[in-house]
């Protein structure tokens, strides 16, 4: 017997089933998804109650009733009576199946509160240790910052609203305030700025309270980008902190940061994003955010800065709160041919180590943690992290109970990390363990096959959009860089969506493109947040292919992956500003780059020298036409679904121009590219720039190139997305999967022969003998080359997104590479589609004669939503239709 009901009533692009605190959305849009509806459950009306009120005001109820078959982001009920500050609200929905007279029962309810939504809702100051700004040539130890009050009573609610420039730690008598890491995050400072919200109810007591806050560098004024540059974005941390607090009879207490805070400096001596944390127990302070301190005489009172500039935008932020995640328990104890003791926790990941046992040793004693990817000759590979130490240390204060430690305010890159001065009489592999820390992000999608070696594959592109989803999208998590690289986004971002649900993260880091774009006169920047400004070359004006592309890439994958319009209202003018300022040809070729353009092009081809990644063999101008292509045409699609008509006309008129150009200028009339490589081929084939007869001789051709270069890779950031998917349209199904289950250098597969968990930056960045790569640019930790688990999901298993959102799906596997099953699930707005299939033995009759292989099918299809199913077939493929539920097929292939 089921039981049909409403389940996951949700917010926005919010988690599931927790609480939300402190939005900054006065309308959120409101989704659910049902569970045991019978097979082709249909919406055709719904119900939502709405209960409303804050602390101090009475609860007020509405349900309002709407003939809809929507329930993905439907709009706020009541449009014109927004949430207000501070207020809270909890919603329920019910709704109504085609020819069904009852409704299914209210869903439980899903609870939301507004944070500080107008800029003079906030009565604090930013407040600043009185020594902040000296020294700022070398890194600064953190501060402490703290104040003691007095309330009334025990209150019945409590939210501390709470800000830095830099990252920050808070407590409260004591007690740490919530979880998040390396809080607020990292954005453009100048244009937005992230707080978080907090109920801390339970931490306050019903007399005397403190509230303390640690704050260090990090990001703001830490040193980040390329060389030496510290104090990027201003040259003094500081607090930004409100408590908000109500009473039972209804009054409110509200503390602010102000001149009557003071100030000390805290035991941690380094905070470095690079270079690690310098940890001084010794300095310890006991009970420094807690009543009745003693030794207070030494604080000094803080400095009151100016206001944050009005045109700054002081807001919630969408993105999960990056957040320590899950411990690594180390795999074994190695001790180098020097004699160093390294741990190996059998995985690369981002996060820190920490001291989880009670160790002794005598004040004054240290410990040193070194982090790095992989070894070389036995030892640590540090050379690919540059002018970047990566070191923890943590100093004894000699407690004769022992000693705890981990991190507050710094991160690694790390799978082996280096122990220098561990006490000889504790057990080291019981003793640390290694904390993943990313962004707080729901897993979106699952996959794997018969064969493990591309099960790790999935598995090394999930760690490494994990640990470089990190606040924002970076590039890689370990040396001196750790930057919002706009081209590895932009090629990642269709694989990113099926992976985890980033829109959050995206959407926010979008939101600082655009404004380091207007800073740059409508170029997007290389790097977002741009600290790369004024660094010659990076930080110029200089408008180039695929990486600016991310303005027009990203929000389409995000529009794709949820079918919500709003990212494309947000982007829209980042979107089109981007295309307008493209530098065209001035005397032919009018509607493409200009030919002699700087670019980038298929960065980090497998055969361009270590030193010098943009020398690919596929032309940089070509690829460069082919992204401005693609930008067009879904730059077209994206005006007409905003109902922009004037510009869907001029961006399409402008894309049928480029491709007849593109045509023109790179395909020769026997139908092959003047750049004969793998590249040019899969971006000309995946992006639609040839006629039928001319894609079927491009796909030829890129098959025989694959073939002569022995299957091995021979594409850069640019072509890898896309050069399995060329073959397969196609209709070169065999050397995609040959190309795919390589494993000679350069491959997909290669990395995973010589061990590694993650996806590399290069396709050699450990050379087959096990020297690292000696270009200066190496990582083994970059998310880029994983975009090819795209192909896994939609080609491998064969579930493919029918339509953006999802509301309707399609599956159609595509055999081959000896391949016997393989799955994948996704969590769509709907619920969760899968699929799984599986290829039997093959079938003889009694004297031999082979019958065939039994094909299996299995398929759930969430409710309200519809999927194509396509079987393989030595003939026409038959495509069926199908509604929710759950479906088997099989055929003999």
């Amino acid at each position: 017997m089921t039981n049909p009901r409403i389940v996951d009533v949700r917010f926005e692009h919010y988690p599931t089933g927790k609480r939300v605190l402190g939005v900054h959305d006065s309308k959120p849009r409101i989704s659910w998804r049902f569970v045991d509806v019978e097979s082709n459950f249909e919406q055709t009306d719904y119900e939502i109650e709405v209960s409303r009120g804050s602390p101090s005001s009475k609860i007020t109820v509405d349900v309002i009733h709407v003939s809809s078959s929507e329930s993905h982001l439907v709009p706020w009920p009541k449009p014109d009576y927004p949430l207000a500050s501070r207020e809270k609200c909890s919603v329920r929905v019910r709704a109504w199946g085609k020819e069904q007279p009852d409704p299914l029962p209210w869903s439980d309810a899903a609870e939301i509160e507004a944070g500080l939504l107008q800029r003079n809702d906030w009565t604090g100051r930013l407040i600043s240790a009185p020594w902040s700004g000296e020294n700022l040539d070398k890194p600064q130890p953190e501060d402490l910052l703290r104040k003691e009050f007095t309330l009334c009573s025990k209150p019945v609610s409590a939210r501390l609203y709470i800000t830095a420039l830099g990252v920050y730690e808070a407590e409260i008598n004591g007690k740490r305030v919530g979880d998040h890491f390396m809080a607020p995050g990292w954005t453009s400072y100048h244009g937005q700025l992230h707080y978080q919200t907090f109920d801390v109810t339970d931490l306050l007591d019903s007399d005397a309270n403190c509230l303390g806050v640690r704050v260090a560098e990090g990001w703001y004024k830490g040193r980040i980008g390329f060389g030496f540059v510290r104090n990027f974005y201003g040259s003094r941390t500081a607090v930004l902190a409100q408590l908000d607090v109500t009473y039972e009879d209804g009054q409110t207490f509200t503390l602010g940061t102000d001149g009557t805070w003071t100030a000390y400096r805290g035991p941690i001596q380094k905070a470095e994003i690079y270079d690690g944390e310098v940890y001084d127990a010794r300095e310890h302070i006991e009970g420094w955010s807690s009543t009745g301190t003693k030794g207070l005489e030494n604080w000094k009172p803080v400095d009151l800065l100016s206001s944050l500039p009005a045109e700054l935008r002081l807001v919630a932020g969408s993105k999960p709160p990056v957040r320590r995640l899950e411990t690594v328990k180390p795999r074994q104890v190695i001790e180098t041919p020097s004699g160093k003791v390294v741990l190996d926790f059998g995985q690369n990941l981002v996060g820190h180590l920490c001291i989880v046992k009670q160790i002794r040793a005598q004040a004054g004693h240290r410990i040193t943690f070194q982090h790095a990817e992989v070894l070389e000759d036995g030892e640590l590979g540090l050379r690919p992290l540059r002018a970047c130490k990566a070191q923890d240390t943590y100093i004894f204060r000699g407690d004769v109970q022992g000693e705890t430690y981990q991190p507050r305010f710094t991160f690694h890159g790390f799978r082996y990390a280096q122990v220098d001065g561990w006490p000889s009489s504790e057990d080291i592999l019981t003793s640390i363990e290694a904390v993943v820390c990313n962004s707080d992000m729901e897993e979106a999608g699952t996959f794997r096959c018969s064969n493990d070696k591309v099960n790790q594959l999935f598995s090394n592109t999930k760690w490494s959009m994990r640990g470089n989803f990190f606040s924002l999208p970076t590039d890689c998590p370990q040396r001196d860089e750790r930057l919002g690289w706009t081209g590895d986004l932009a090629l990642f971002a269709p694989t990113a969506t099926l992976i985890y649900q980033c829109f959050g993260v995206l959407q926010d880091w979008l939101r600082d493109v655009a404004f380091d774009q207007r800073q740059r006169g409508g170029v997007p920047p290389m790097v977002s947040p741009n600290c790369l400004a004024g660094i010659q070359t990076w930080g110029d004006v200089w408008p180039c292919a695929v990486w600016h592309d991310v303005a027009v890439l990203a929000p389409w994958a995000l529009w794709e992956e949820t079918k919500d319009i709003a990212i494309l209202e947000q982007q829209y003018e980042s979107m089109e500003s981007w295309l307008k300022v493209i530098p065209r040809n001035k005397d032919r070729l009018t509607h493409l780059w200009d030919l002699t353009a700087e670019q980038l092009g298929d960065w980090l081809d497998p055969n361009a020298p270590p030193d010098d990644p943009q020398k690919a063999v596929t032309d940089p101008i070509l690829v460069a036409n082919a992204f401005l292509s693609r930008c067009l045409i879904l730059m077209a699609q994206t005006s007409t679904i905003l109902g922009r008509k004037e510009d869907a006309s001029f961006f399409d008129c402008w894309y049928t121009n480029a491709r007849n150009e593109f045509v023109e200028e790179y395909v020769s009339p026997s139908g092959r590219l003047v750049s004969d490589s793998q590249t040019a081929y899969a971006l000309a084939i995946c992006f639609d720039l040839l006629s039928p007869e001319q894609t079927i001789i491009a796909g030829n051709r890129l098959a025989e190139i694959v073939h002569s270069n022995k299957l091995c890779i021979g594409t850069g950031f640019a072509g890898t997305p896309f050069v399995c998917e060329a073959l397969a349209r196609t209709g070169h199904t065999n050397t995609a999967y040959a190309m795919l289950l390589n494993e000679k250098c350069p491959s997909w597969l290669y990395p995973i022969s010589m061990g590694a968990t993650t996806i590399w930056e290069r396709w050699d960045s450990m050379r087959p003998g096990g020297s690292i790569n000696p270009g200066e640019m190496t990582s083994f930790n970059h998310y880029a080359f994983g975009a090819v688990s795209k192909f896994l999901v939609e080609r491998v298993a064969g579930l493919q997104r029918g339509s953006p959102g999802w509301r309707t799906s399609r599956v159609e596997p595509l055999l081959g590479g000896g391949l016997t099953s393989a799955s994948a699930s996704h969590v769509t707005p709907y619920g969760v589609v899968s699929v799984y299939w599986v290829l039997e033995e093959e079938n003889r009759t009694g004297d031999g004669i082979a019958k065939g292989r039994k094909f299996t099918l299995d398929v759930v299809v969430p409710p309200t939503t519809t999927m194509e199913v396509v079987l393989p077939s030595r003939g026409d493929k038959t495509v069926q239709v199908v509604g929710s539920g759950k479906w088997s097929f099989s055929c003999v292939v």
